[in-house]
């Protein structure tokens, strides 16, 4: 087992990190910007290092200072958490030849997975059912017409190195091709340095369904059942639960096999999260997260398994600490994501928190680096948190969910908060009758 660990993140994350190795009896090191001298996971952490200006680029995602805060401090191992450099290949290939471990897959892994026509066709390889769309990258306008037209609009244009909503148009019919085809190579070249994009089949009223998936390396793997991602607002999820309330056991159990098998074939160490869409008792395949995924509460709630432990673990050499007939769902779980952002546009919401209260009780956590006075800086992503309650069926867990939201204070910034609120209010929350623009819709309803 490692002696010491660093985490190369900061935020919520770092703490859940720092967390789990304090408890296995791991030292950790905490890498920092200038603009995170006073964060929370500096302070937990058992050292730190300044890493760089505020600036990500000069701090968090620069590779010499991350491996340099390994060689100062002896950490054996780096923790990414998630972002930053945790789907990074290059990074995983740096760390790996400089005889450090990455707590997470395989540089290849991450490569393959990270390029979303390569990872289509290797799930497709694999046995999981996929979205109809086009066969590679689509280079020309002409090409992207004739699929149009042959697969049925509507039809989504995404960007081969996308992610987080970016590079990704709809086009409902064929005058809107022109337009969706090109602003997606145009935001794929902007944020990724790849303008090459592919086309699938639109969906029109589908969930999102998420399989947690956990390998050891050796050819074993298990799934922890799914969560139900739906409520997002441009593709930014905002509202998690597990298990998810459209999921029949028999289907669970299927998909469940189908994603388990497939990444024991590959031989994938640690965690990942295969993403689907669902509609109509189908399940198809749109990505897989090589890492741990931002929801990753819910799952350990129903599971009583803490997936960061297990990380750590499997990177370590040991093995899983469990089977796929030890784990049984236990309730349900929700969580919602807190951020400093001012409503109802979204707004960034960055400055200090003048006081914070964080709600307690029976089957509530939350996971978050603020405290009293805490400035939080402009400069990184609006997460500042995540409430998660765990009950002994939906129901439960909704009403948790209220309590807990009435007791959480959070002065000094705008939050998202307030949404939550105006959500529980709402018939097809409780009743889970809701599909991926649900969200989008019912925002545009409260403008109007």
């Amino acid at each position: 087992m490692f002696s010491k660990i660093l985490v190369a993140n900061r935020g919520e994350i770092a703490l859940r990190v720092i967390r789990a190795a304090r408890e296995m009896g791991i030292a950790t090191v905490a890498v920092h910007s200038t603009a995170d001298a006073d964060a929370m996971h500096v302070r937990m952490a058992d050292e730190s290092v300044c890493i760089g200006p505020p600036a990500s680029p000069q701090s968090y995602l620069s590779f010499p200072a991350i491996i340099s805060a390994c060689e100062i401090t002896g950490a054996e191992a780096i923790h990414p958490g998630y972002g930053f450099l945790s789907e990074n290949a290059q990074f995983v290939q740096i760390v790996e030849d400089h005889d450090l471990t990455f707590i997470g897959p395989t540089a290849e892994h991450i490569r393959v997975m990270g390029d979303k026509i390569t990872a289509k066709d290797t799930m497709k390889a694999l046995g999981v059912p996929c979205v109809p769309g086009s066969d590679g990258g689509v280079a020309t306008l002409e090409e992207a017409k004739a699929l149009g037209e042959e697969m049925g609009y509507p039809v989504i244009i995404k960007a081969t190195a996308g992610g987080g909503g970016r590079g990704m148009k709809v086009a409902q019919t064929a005058a809107d091709m022109e337009s969706a085809f090109m602003t997606a190579r145009a935001e794929g070249k902007a944020a990724f340095g790849n303008d090459e994009v592919y086309i699938e089949k639109y969906l029109t009223t589908p969930r999102h369904i998420e399989i947690q998936v956990f390998g050891d390396g050796k050819g074993r793997a298990v799934h922890l059942g799914e969560r139900d991602c739906s409520l997002q607002r441009r593709h930014q999820k905002v509202f998690e639960e597990a298990p998810g309330p459209s999921i029949s056991p028999e289907e669970r159990a299927e998909i469940g096999r189908v994603c388990a098998e497939a990444v024991a074939k590959i031989n994938y160490i640690g965690a990942g999260t295969i993403e689907f869409l669902y509609e109509n008792g189908e399940f198809y395949f749109i990505e897989m997260n090589t890492r741990l995924q931002v929801e990753h509460p819910v799952t350990e709630a129903i599971f009583g398994v803490d997936l960061v432990r297990e990380q750590i673990r499997v990177a370590a050499g040991l093995d899983m600490s469990f089977h796929q007939d030890d784990l049984e769902i236990n309730g349900h779980s929700i969580e919602v994501r807190l951020n400093a952002e001012k409503l109802p546009n979204f707004s960034p919401s960055p400055g200090t928190i003048t006081q914070y209260h964080a709600p307690g009780g029976l089957g509530v956590r939350i996971d978050s680096a603020l405290y009293d006075g805490y400035r939080i800086p402009p400069y990184y992503d609006s997460l500042i948190g995540k409430l998660i309650v765990h009950g002994r069926d939906r129901a439960e867990a909704l009403s948790r969910l209220n309590r807990a939201l009435g007791e959480l204070i959070i002065d000094g910034i705008d939050t998202t908060v307030p949404l939550f609120h105006a959500l529980l209010a709402e018939k097809d929350i409780h009743t889970g009758d809701y599909n991926i623009h649900w969200l989008e819709k019912w925002l545009e309803a409260q403008e109007a």
